[in-house]
């Protein structure tokens, strides 16, 4: 895998790709890489699956599964991430107020 101003080059089950990535998200998509290509090897040793796109799909699909099922039921990521915004924005406010008294 290599990296220039077109992108970075990577490699999934050996077939090569270039992938437009900025510097500050390199680490990120080099273990994304490495994840995908696990689960593509898990896929294709089980034996079940030939045809890299297939193995594609169904590492996707499980992907997609894991990524779903790890929201803790109906816990949502997002919602919990607007509520944590809108308590700090809370908090922001009341702490301004306060150095009002000082």
């Amino acid at each position: 895998m290599s990296a220039d101003a077109k992108g970075l080059q990577i490699s999934i089950m050996g077939r090569e790709f270039r992938v437009a990535c900025g510097p500050d998200e390199k680490k990120a998509l080099l273990e994304a890489v490495d994840f995908l290509n696990r689960k593509m090897q898990e896929i294709k040793e089980q034996g079940k699956i030939t045809g890299l796109e297939r193995i594609a799909i169904m590492a996707a699909l499980n992907i997609s599964h894991e990524f779903l099922t790890t929201r803790f039921g109906n816990f949502d990521a997002s919602e919990f991430k607007r509520r944590m915004v809108n308590m700090e924005t809370t908090l922001d406010q009341a702490l301004a107020d306060q150095e009002k008294l000082f």
